[in-house]
């Protein structure tokens, strides 16, 4: 039976399900490409508010970073903006919620 996936995946994945006696199919994407999936897994938020999974959350991440790398980004520049915006904005820890403003 095919399952069909048709989605962006870890570089690891085809090698895993060939060692778990199964054949795939996939193929390499040029970065363009690449990006306009990599933007469709940031749907995986959903994922994670169905299961509130660390692991969902860890994909969240990686997804972010490489999306940045596609936009010629590194993880250093995206920590450093990060405590930027910590310093300036603040972050979440407080839980605010604003309701309005005016």
């Amino acid at each position: 039976m095919i399952r069909k996936y048709e989605k962006a995946v870890r570089n690891r994945i085809p090698e895993i399900i060939k060692a778990d006696g199964k054949n795939c199919e996939f193929v390499v994407l040029d970065d363009a490409r690449f990006l306009q999936e990599m933007n469709k897994k940031l749907f995986e938020v959903s994922e994670y508010n169905k299961n509130n999974s660390i692991e969902e959350i860890v994909d969240i991440v990686e997804v972010a970073y490489r999306i940045a790398e596609l936009h010629g980004y590194n993880k250093g520049a995206i920590e450093k903006i990060r405590k930027r915006k910590n310093i300036e904005r603040g972050n979440f820890s407080k839980n605010i919620f604003l309701i309005s403003s005016t």
